[in-house]
C-alpha cells in the first residue's frame, strides 16, 4: 500500500515545501510514497520533478444539466447563456468532454498510476436545500455514458477510480447503485475510491470518530462483493451533522451574480465537507477491511503549516500500520 498526500499543482503552494527540500523530501519525512496531484489551472514548472502517483481529475460540481443540454435548467441556475458559456468554456457538451480529455492527457503524461473521477452532481442551491434535482441513478447513468466516451478506444495505462460523494450520484450507501456504476463502465482497469469524509457526510447523526468509523465499516461490509474494486481511500473525517441540520433544508438569500453566488456556496460546502484528520487509531480497521493499494491523506488547510499539523495527527493514528 502506498501512502500519499494531496497537493494542487500551483506554484505558490509547491514553493511552500522548499524549506523541507521540496515535495519529495517532505513525503519522505512523513513516510509517504508521493502525491495525488490535481491540476491548478495554469502551467506549473515545479510539477516536472514531483513524485506523482495519483491524479485527481478536475471536476464541475454542477455538470449534468449542461451535459444534458437542458437550456431551461441552465438559465434558471446561471441567469443567461453568456454566463453558462463563461463557466463551462463553451455552450455544447464538447466543452465538458474537452475539459476532461485534456486532464486525462495531463495525467497520462505525468505517469500517474491512477486517476480519480467524481460521480456526483450538485448545484449551488442543492448544497443548501438538500433536495436533489436528479436521482442517484440518473447521475450514475449519465456518468457512465461520459466515462465510456472519454475512455473508449484509448490505451491509457492508469487505473480509473470513481469516488463517492454525499450528493446525488455515487454515495456508497446503496450496493445496487455502486454495482450499476461498476458494471456500466467499459474500462479494464476500473475501480472505486472510498472517501471516508464524504461517507461521514451521508449520516448527520455521526457525532464522533468512533461512530463514523463504525458506520464506514458497515458500508464496507455491505459492499463486500465489490471489495476488490476499492483500490484507494481518501482518508479524512467530516463530522458536520449539527451544521447541516441547522444550515440546510432552506435556501438563504444569495448574490444575484452567479460567480459571487458560487463563491458563497463553496464556502458553505467547506463547512460540511471539512477534510479533517483522524486521531482515533481504530481508523486502522477501515484500512484493514479494504486493503487499498493507495491511501491518500486528503487533508485541507490554507497553509503548509496547517496541512502539516493535520498530517501529523493522522499519521500518529496510523503508527500501528508501520509495525504490520
Amino acid at each position: 500500500m502506498k501512502q500519499l498526500i494531496n497537493l494542487p499543482l500551483i506554484s505558490s503552494v509547491l514553493r511552500e515545501y522548499d524549506e523541507d527540500g521540496g515535495v519529495r523530501a517532505y513525503c519522505d519525512k512523513y513516510e509517504c510514497d508521493g502525491i495525488e496531484a490535481i491540476w491548478g489551472g495554469t502551467s506549473c514548472d515545479e510539477a516536472a520533478d514531483l513524485p506523482i502517483v495519483g491524479w485527481h481529475l478536475g471536476f464541475y460540481c454542477d455538470w449534468l444539466d449542461f451535459w444534458l443540454q437542458d437550456e431551461e435548467a441552465l438559465i434558471r441556475k446561471f441567469g443567461n447563456l453568456k454566463t453558462v458559456e463563461a463557466f463551462y468554456g463553451g455552450l455544447s457538451r464538447d466543452a465538458l468532454v474537452d475539459f476532461f480529455v485534456k486532464d486525462l492527457e495531463r495525467a497520462e503524461k505525468s505517469k500517474a498510476e491512477y486517476v480519480v473521477f467524481h460521480v456526483s452532481d450538485v448545484s449551488i442551491e442543492e448544497g443548501y436545500t438538500y433536495k436533489w434535482l436528479h436521482t442517484h441513478e440518473q447521475v450514475i447513468e449519465e456518468s457512465v455514458k461520459l466515462i465510456n466516451l472519454l475512455l473508449g478506444g484509448k490505451k491509457f495505462k492508469f487505473k480509473f477510480l470513481m469516488e463517492n460523494l454525499h450528493w446525488a450520484g455515487l454515495t456508497f450507501e446503496n450496493l445496487s447503485d455502486t454495482k450499476m456504476l461498476i458494471n456500466g463502465v467499459n474500462y479494464e482497469r476500473k475501480g472505486l475510491l472510498l472517501d471516508t469524509g464524504h461517507l461521514f457526510c451521508t449520516n448527520t447523526e455521526i457525532k464522533n470518530e468512533a461512530e463514523g468509523i463504525k458506520y464506514t465499516l458497515q458500508k464496507i461490509e455491505k459492499h463486500s462483493e465489490l471489495i476488490d474494486y476499492i483500490m484507494a481511500i481518501h482518508l479524512h473525517k467530516s463530522i458536520s451533522g449539527n451544521f447541516v441540520k441547522n444550515n440546510t433544508g432552506f435556501l438563504p438569500k444569495l448574490p444575484e451574480d452567479y460567480f459571487e453566488r458560487f463563491s458563497k456556496g463553496y464556502g458553505h460546502i467547506l463547512k460540511i465537507d471539512r477534510h479533517q484528520p483522524f486521531s482515533n487509531p481504530k481508523v486502522l480497521d477501515i484500512i484493514s477491511a479494504v486493503k487499498p493499494d493507495y491511501l491518500v491523506h486528503e487533508l485541507s488547510g490554507t497553509t503548509k503549516k496547517i496541512r502539516e499539523a493535520r498530517l501529523k495527527v493522522q499519521r500518529k493514528a496510523l503508527l500501528q500500520l508501520s509495525a504490520e
